[in-house]
């Protein structure tokens, strides 16, 4: 079991009142399995996904990630799991300006202190089709060629785990195709585990899983 949840609960303050954000959110997922979260606006989605990634707390309730008690860990111990098991791809792409596309993927490797970090960062820029713009800054491709950077990125750094918001969310609906086709075969020939948010119905589809949210509870 790559991911297992239990009884989630978030809660925030507001006022004198507290906001239930989720509530009584459980599920699982096994290892190379694919699961999309789906749900209107304002019903959880992108938090959960943040705790799930370890990028925020729950009020309440149980995440295992990759055996590990996400749960019991603090700031520092959620930051070295991220680093070790976890790869990211943010709807905002969070590509770092000053660098170039082949150093923005290599950056999480070299990180991570990995063997190669260019040569995988190459061949997974050529996988997403990008061999020619690796050293072209972000500022110098288009919001498709960003967000398969961000993708390349999130792979190369062998994560356990992919976590991804709304990837197709700023794309036209070719760049939103080529996105999500890359999302689902590179994942299966890495083999790891890929969790998505989306209001895409075609790339919600293609997961083995997929669980709708409503007001933060899990809807049939």
């Amino acid at each position: 079991m790559i991911l297992e949840v239990n009884k989630l609960r978030k809660e925030v303050s507001s006022g004198d009142n507290k906001l239930v954000i989720l509530d009584d959110v459980s599920f699982n997922l096994l290892e190379g399995q694919s699961l999309a979260i789906t749900g209107p606006s304002g019903s959880g989605k992108s938090t959960l996904l943040g705790l799930l990634a370890g990028l925020d707390t729950a009020t309440s309730g149980e995440i295992y990630l990759n055996g590990e008690a996400l749960h019991e860990l603090d700031e520092e111990q959620r930051a070295l799991l991220r680093k070790e098991k976890v790869g990211f791809v943010f709807q905002s792409f969070e590509l770092l300006p000053s660098l170039t596309a082949l150093e923005n993927v290599m950056l999480p490797s070299e990180l991570k202190d990995e063997d190669e970090p260019e040569e995988r960062a190459k061949y997974f820029l050529d996988r997403v089709g990008l061999k020619e713009r690796e050293h072209h800054y972000p500022n110098q491709l288009s919001g498709g060629e960003q967000q398969r950077v961000a993708i390349a990125r999130a792979f190369a750094c062998s994560a356990k785990i992919l976590f991804a918001d709304e990837p197709t969310g700023n794309l036209d609906p070719k760049n939103g195709k080529m996105v999500s086709d890359l999302l689902f075969e590179v994942n299966s020939e890495t083999d790891n585990a890929l969790v998505v948010v989306t209001h895409d119905h075609d790339l919600a589809d293609r997961c083995d899983k997929k669980i709708n949210l409503k007001l933060g509870k899990i809807v049939e």
